[in-house]
């Protein structure tokens, strides 16, 4: 194939050559319609950049000439039909009419006017109408002055490429506004030091354009967003002395480097702008001058900003992004975090003190493998690369910059503040929790965090404090801490030397068991009153329920040790059985039975009793309780799992144990209720309407809505010695039962089923 080329310009195209004459161009019909002014974040992105490189071409202070590489196509009677450069003729012909129309020069007779698409007819007709009008200086949007044209038809909106040429026009009326027209134009019409050129080739012998066409897109694809984004920010930094080790790092060390880490895809484009998107994040919360978008932006406007000449710190904030890459050159990066951390569901064989258990959801331990896979990704408003990965990955990078000795035991203080700090995590405090983990990592400044979460921040200085005092301990300390119920937080734990360590043993041998978590909850109520108060109403106790055991960590974390003060105290004596005892299971009844006889014999059945002897009353998953005037007592509202609030059912465990005594009865409604606790909470009889419910000293009993029961209910009225307000009273001792009213409201509801209610 002969080639004829030769470096010209749009205007250049058709003045008189020793080649083919060039009287007009057509974009063929096997073109696909004009592109560069679809509306969307990447196109967008690329036709900023044109228009920009085009300005400063011809309109700039001090024009730069462009060379727009090359147009490929062939001439057919004066004709020049391009397979390659559709897009940027496209635009050079738009912005030709455009400054024309500025300064004045636009006669339709012009050769560069000969411009049209073959695609479409409503396309070819708008070209030939376009460079027939002249836009007037006063338009401030020339789509829509083009749209109110007499000549312009509605049914052009639904013509890609008219829309897309209208959307170009708009850009570069906003970026060319303000330009000299006249100037400009001169500037790019000039033969003799053309401002925008491009090498024409015109093979004399292509053979069919649809097939070179086909040939030359199977081989090609389109920038790809990272190539973009490279570009603008090679850009960005070209007046600094890192701009040609950026581009030779990107393209050789850093790439081999990410290569390790690429998708299915086997391109690293995606991890580039993930990595890279991190440390701009990070950059922007470490430099104060730096405004932090409410909204997402583009990665180049942030970059931009950061990293680009409007920034006073911007050679900082480079370097921390070249060491933030270099650091990983070289190195085994699975290495180096599988020496630091573990995940929580590998299998241990023996206990690694110098590694840390991480509780992301991410289950990857590789901090930057997780980075380059997931950064920027939402699940609804949820980041998937949480601000604690953000956090610990970030000092793993100093760790790794500084050189930093003892980083095992300030890792490990980090994730255990970060575990603890769930409402401290926020965007708005990003800025102050990384210079925390700055001093952490750099000094071990424990009593300098500021922004974590108060108690825990105490309870790590507690910890250092007793491990100096009791070395032998750390491993116990440890285990503990990389429990998935406490994921560091040990406040439920009295810091007792010589008990600790059995103590830290019976309690992780008792996580292990979840089928014992029930039996857990009644032992635990029998050695004390161990729930924690949330509020004036709302308790929290644990759970017999795996699938909800955050509750064990609502009950025994976050919360100072004060707070924790009588959970603890029932833990330790709890622990201290398990210790001495043999089998888990016999040891938990065991607790629970020698109290439930001990209350018995005392005739003392207050609700830690009927809790603890009727596991119906521990049902609720959430391990939450809400009770009428703030005191734990016969009036309770018992919450079912994956609830907090009253808003959804509930159950009454008192009489939820009657139902269950009974058998779950179909001719008693199934109790559920709503709605507030002090609202009545009765067990309803199908057949006769008849309910009772359990009152502070005793039982409320409400007569059958039919009439039809009514005789047979009067009857039984004087049998179970129910007053004439309907209550039956138990007997009790300063206002607590000494009779078991479970077993006493069982019989009554036995009673009326019998007898036919």
């Amino acid at each position: 194939m002969s080639t004829q080329s030769r470096s010209t310009t749009f205007t250049g195209l058709f003045l008189p050559n020793e080649t083919d004459e060039i009287q007009a161009i057509e974009i063929p019909l096997i073109q696909r319609d004009y592109a560069q002014g679809r509306e969307s974040q990447a196109v967008d992105e690329i036709r900023k950049n044109f228009i920009d490189v085009l300005h400063s071409a011809v309109a700039g202070e001090k024009p730069a000439p462009v060379d727009l590489d090359f147009v490929y196509g062939e001439v057919k009677s004066g004709v020049l039909e391009p397979l390659d450069g559709q897009q940027r003729l496209t635009t050079l012909f738009l912005l030709h009419w455009y400054l024309a129309s500025g300064a004045g020069e636009l006669p339709s007779t012009q050769a560069w006017a000969k411009f049209t698409y073959a695609t479409r007819p409503s396309a070819r007709l708008f070209c030939e109408r376009l460079v027939l009008t002249t836009l007037p200086d006063t338009v401030e949007q020339p789509s829509s002055w083009v749209i109110d044209q007499p000549w312009y038809l509605f049914v052009w909106r639904h013509d890609p490429t008219i829309q897309s040429m209208l959307v170009m026009l708009d850009a570069i009326h906003l970026r060319f506004r303000t330009a000299d027209a006249k100037m400009a134009w001169d500037r790019l019409v000039d033969p003799i030091e053309p401002a925008v050129s491009f090498l024409l080739l015109a093979p004399s012998d292509m053979g069919s354009a649809a097939d070179l066409y086909i040939k030359m897109n199977s081989r090609g694809k389109p920038l790809t967003e990272f190539e973009n984004f490279k570009a603008h920010f090679e850009k960005s930094i070209e007046a600094t002395e890192r701009a040609k080790e950026f581009a030779e790092n990107v393209d050789g060390a850093w790439s081999d480097l990410l290569w390790g880490f690429r998708g299915d895809d086997d391109l690293v484009d995606d991890e580039f702008m993930r990595y890279i998107g991190y440390i701009t994040e990070l950059c922007e919360w470490l430099d104060p001058d730096v405004e932090v978008p409410e909204h997402p932006e583009r990665p180049s406007h942030r970059t931009e900003r950061v990293f680009g000449g409007v920034n006073p710190r911007r050679a900082e904030s480079l370097d921390f992004l070249f060491k933030a890459f270099d650091v990983w050159v070289g190195r085994n990066v699975d290495g180096e975090f599988n020496g630091l951390f573990r995940g929580t569901t590998e299998r241990q064989v023996g206990f690694e003190a110098d590694r840390v258990a991480l509780f992301f959801r991410d289950q990857r331990i590789n901090l930057f493998d997780a980075c380059c896979r997931t950064f920027g990704d939402t699940s609804g408003r949820t980041r998937v690369f949480t601000f604690g990965q953000s956090l610990l990955l970030f000092a793993v990078l100093r760790h790794l910059m500084y050189g930093t000795d003892a980083i095992q035991a300030r890792i490990r203080s980090l994730r255990n503040l970060i575990e603890a700090s769930a409402n401290e995590l926020r965007v708005d405090r990003m800025p102050r929790l990384l210079r925390d983990v700055e001093r952490l990592v750099r000094d071990g400044a424990l009593g300098e965090i500021d922004s974590f979460n108060k108690q825990q921040v105490e309870d790590e200085l507690l910890k250092q404090v007793f491990l100096d005092a009791n070395p032998e301990l750390t491993e116990s300390l440890h285990r503990l801490e990389d429990n998935h119920l406490l994921r560091g937080s040990i406040g439920a734990f009295e810091l007792e030397p010589t008990k600790f360590d059995a103590r830290a043993d019976a309690f992780l041998r008792l996580a292990s068991e979840p089928e014992s978590w029930l039996d857990a909850t009644g032992a635990l109520l029998a050695v004390g009153e161990y729930q924690r108060t949330t509020n004036h109403r709302k308790f929290q106790f644990g759970t017999g329920s795996k699938r909800f055991e955050n509750a064990w960590r609502e009950l025994l974390t976050g919360a100072d040790r004060e707070a924790l003060s009588g959970t603890r105290s029932a833990l330790a004596k709890l622990l201290d059985a398990i210790e001495v005892g043999d089998d888990l299971k016999s040891t938990l009844v065991a607790v629970q039975s020698e109290w439930l006889a001990q209350r018995e014999s005392e005739l003392f059945l207050d609700w830690r009793y009927y809790m603890v002897k009727y596991p119906a009353m521990r049902e609720g998953a959430s391990g939450t309780y809400y009770s009428q005037g703030g005191a734990l007592g016969y009036s309770l509202c018992m919450l079912r799992g994956g609830t907090s609030t009253l808003n959804s059912k509930y159950r009454d465990p008192y009489v939820l144990a009657i139902w269950r005594n009974l058998g779950n009865p179909r001719d008693i409604d199934d109790p559920w209720f709503t709605g507030h606790e002090t609202l009545p909470r009765w067990l309803r009889l199908t057949r006769s309407g008849v309910r009772i419910r359990p009152v502070s000293t005793g039982f409320e009993v409400s007569g059958p809505v039919p009439d039809d029961f009514e005789e047979l209910y009067g009857s039984l009225r004087g049998e179970l010695g129910m007053s004439e307000g309907g209550i039956i009273e138990i007997k009790q001792m300063d206002g607590i039962d000494t009779v078991d009213r479970i077993a006493i409201g069982t019989e009554i509801v036995r009673q009326l089923l019998e007898r036919g209610l």
